[in-house]
């Protein structure tokens, strides 16, 4: 006779009770999981810019060093957008045109190539009507804007710091190539 066996609770004791179809096995180690848990990475240096971790990584590629586990990583990242200019409906107008105008020229080429007419005047009466056009809306779009952005500008993502990042077993390498050139550097200064 056999003694009835308490089924055990999930790691009360590590061991997994049986189901309706028996005890679950341990997946079989999958390597495209693994690659989704790449290996640890310590930072080897960094620097004020992006110019200054883009020299370090291609002194360690120089230097025959793996580049491929090496990354670089922006920090403290921030939103900058420099204002260009105020937008004026005459502007507006302008610009309109300018975009009109590529986009008549292209249609005025495209007919041009496969219509019977002189394909000069075709692309010349497509530019022109495209331009005509494109000033028309631009100038609309901004007059219909009611003084909402008035300007243009230019956004970029700027970073506090970057950091030269590699894979572990391979930081003590990169730490002594990067000393290397720090010691260059600071003897050519």
């Amino acid at each position: 006779m056999t003694t009835p066996v308490e089924p055990t609770m999930p790691g009360a004791s590590g061991t997994v009770p049986p189901g309706p179809t028996g005890v679950p096995a341990t997946p079989a180690v999958d390597p495209a999981a693994q690659a989704q848990h790449p290996a640890p990475t310590v930072s080897v240096a960094t620097y004020p810019n992006y110019l200054q971790a883009q020299q370090a990584v291609d002194y360690l590629s120089d230097n025959k060093f793996p580049v491929e586990r090496t990354s670089i990583i922006g920090t403290d990242l921030r939103l900058v957008e420099n204002v260009l200019g105020r937008v004026t409906v005459g502007r507006a107008a302008l610009a309109g045109a300018a975009s009109g105008a590529w986009f008549g020229l292209f249609i005025g080429i495209f007919f041009g190539l496969f219509g019977n007419s002189s394909w000069v005047s075709v692309i010349l009466l497509g530019l022109i009507i495209g331009a005509v056009w494109g000033a028309i809306f631009g100038a609309i779009a901004q007059a219909m804007s009611g003084g909402r952005r008035d300007f243009t500008s230019r956004s970029s993502l700027q970073a506090a710091q970057y950091a030269v990042i590699v894979d572990a077993d391979v930081a003590d390498g990169a730490r002594q190539l990067l000393t290397r050139l720090n010691w260059q550097a600071s003897g050519a200064s």
